[in-house]
């Protein structure tokens, strides 16, 4: 018999349908990554979940696809590049190991793509979250900061 499985309906919230998240910027971090295979098994992608963390879609998930080892050498390219805008708005330059990625705020724009009449979420620009310490900026050389003081007038001391 199978009744240690059943419920009262009326003390358990039921199941919601999954929509994909409203077009927009959200406030989110990496929960998650694995590698997984390319479908024709002659590469492999990196899968990063992303939760959100705040508003009213907080706690939902979305993710993102990297393709690192892939005979398109045009994906690896793109992959690589959505890769460092990733580290760029986590304040990092290198990471060996996706799971240095996890559990740091970012900022991440989501749209909605149509394919084949179903709505899918995709990650269109990775961003800082805006908290200092979690994202420092690279300090300057000395030959780039003494650059940049001569273009500023109001950087110049004063005699």
């Amino acid at each position: 018999m199978a009744d240690r499985y059943f419920c009262n309906a009326a003390e358990v919230e039921p199941l919601q349908p999954m929509t994909v998240l409203p077009r927009g910027r959200y406030t989110a971090m990496i929960t998650a990554s694995e590698e997984k295979p390319t479908k024709s098994g002659n590469g492999a992608y990196l899968q990063l979940e992303f939760t959100v963390l705040d508003g009213p879609h907080a706690n939902r998930k979305v993710w993102a696809r990297l393709n690192l080892d892939n005979p398109n050498q045009t994906a690896v390219e793109i992959a690589r590049r959505e890769l460092a805008a990733i580290y760029q708005a986590l304040g990092i330059t290198a990471a060996a190991d996706s799971a240095e990625l996890h559990d740091k705020p970012l900022q991440i724009e989501v749209s909605v793509e149509v394919k084949d009449g179903n709505e899918n979420n995709r990650i269109k620009a990775y961003m800082s979250s805006g908290n200092a310490a979690q994202a420092p900026k690279p300090a300057a050389k000395p030959a780039q900061a003494a650059q940049a003081a001569a273009s500023r007038p109001w950087a110049k001391k004063v005699a």
